[in-house]
C-alpha cells in the first residue's frame, strides 16, 4: 500500500484561481488541476493507493464549512481513495468545541499553517489546540519551515516546534516538509530522533519553476534526506507529495530509488501511515 500523507485539493469553481495565485506566489507550477478527480487520476498514474487531503483554514469564519466537505469527502472513501483530514484557525476562540465536532466527524486529524494564519507556532493559541487535539486522539500535521509562497517571516522553525515538543508533548504531530523545509541541517541537528514524525511533502526531487521564477530554491539533496531518515528512523518517516506542487509518480519512484532497505521502503510509503489513519 502507498499512502500520500499530504496532498491538497479546492473546490472545482475556485481550484483554477487559487493555483493560479499560488503559483504566482511561488514561481513554481502544479502537476493537476487541484481538484478532487484530478487527485484521483494523479494517484491512478502513480500507484497510489490513499491520500490524504490536508485543508488549510486562513480564516476563522471558514472552519465549519471546511470541516463539513471534509466529512463528506470521507463518506466515499472506499471509492475514492481520498480521505480528508480537519483545519482549525488558532484564532477560533471555541477551538475545543471544534476539536470535539472533529473528532465527532471521524477526521482523525487536523492541518495548521502558522505561514497562512499569521501565528507562530509557539504562540499559545497553538500549543492549547495542539494540547487538547492530543488529549483527543488526534493527529496534527503543521508546515514546517520556509513556504515559497510567503517566505519573508518562517512561523514554524525547528526551534519552535521543539518548543511544542517539550511543552505540549504530543504523541502524533507531524511535522511536514522533512521537518523544516530548507532548514534541513538543523532537522538533522536538533529534530531527529525526537517523538515526532516527519513528512516529505516537496522535499526531494526537483521543482518546476515557473519562466522567470524570481526564487531559484533547492531542495533537500539526497545525503541530507538519507542523514535523516538514519537518524530519526524510518518508522517515523511519512512518504508526501505536497501534490498539486509535486508529481505523485516521480515522488513514489524517488522513494524507491533511495538506496534504503525494501523494509524501510515500504515503511516510508505507507506501512508508517496505515498505521496511523487506522482505516480499513
Amino acid at each position: 500500500m502507498i499512502v500520500d500523507f499530504h496532498t491538497h485539493t479546492y473546490p472545482e469553481k475556485i481550484a483554477d484561481r487559487v493555483l493560479k495565485d499560488l503559483m504566482n506566489k511561488s514561481g513554481t507550477e502544479v502537476f493537476s488541476d487541484g481538484t478532487l478527480a484530478g487527485l484521483q487520476a494523479s494517484m491512478k498514474r502513480a500507484g497510489v493507493d490513499i491520500s490524504v487531503i490536508l485543508p488549510v483554514v486562513t480564516a476563522p469564519k471558514q472552519t465549519e464549512k471546511i470541516n463539513a466537505v471534509a466529512a463528506g469527502t470521507n463518506e466515499h472513501f472506499g471509492d475514492t481513495g481520498l480521505w480528508s483530514f480537519g483545519g482549525i484557525h488558532p484564532d477560533n476562540e471555541n477551538y475545543k468545541e471544534i476539536l470535539q465536532d472533529i473528532k465527532h466527524k471521524g477526521l482523525k486529524g487536523i492541518k495548521l499553517h502558522p505561514d497562512y494564519q499569521g501565528v507562530f507556532f509557539n504562540d499559545i493559541r497553538y500549543k492549547r489546540i495542539v494540547d487538547y487535539a492530543s488529549e483527543l486522539d488526534l493527529m496534527i500535521v503543521v508546515h514546517a519551515g520556509i513556504d515559497i509562497g510567503l517566505y519573508d517571516t518562517v512561523h514554524c522553525t525547528p526551534d519552535m516546534a521543539i518548543e511544542m515538543l517539550e511543552e505540549v508533548a504530543p504523541e502524533k504531530l507531524i511535522l511536514a516538509h522533512l521537518g523544516g523545509w530548507n532548514m534541513w541541517d538543523q532537522v538533522y541537528q536538533d529534530i531527529c530522533g525526537r517523538n515526532v514524525y516527519l513528512d516529505t511533502a516537496f522535499s526531494y526531487g526537483d521543482i518546476a519553476f515557473r519562466p522567470g521564477a524570481e526564487h531559484k530554491w533547492k531542495l533537500a539533496e539526497q545525503e541530507q534526506v538519507l542523514k535523516i531518515i538514519a537518524k530519526h528512523g524510518a518508522d517515523r518517516i511519512l512518504f508526501a507529495t505536497d501534490s498539486p506542487w509535486s508529481d505523485q509518480k516521480t515522488s513514489v519512484e524517488d522513494i524507491r530509488a533511495l538506496p534504503l532497505t525494501e523494509t524501510e521502503k515500504n515503511k516510508i510509503l505507507g506501512e508508517n501511515a496505515a498505521a496511523l489513519l487506522q482505516l480499513a
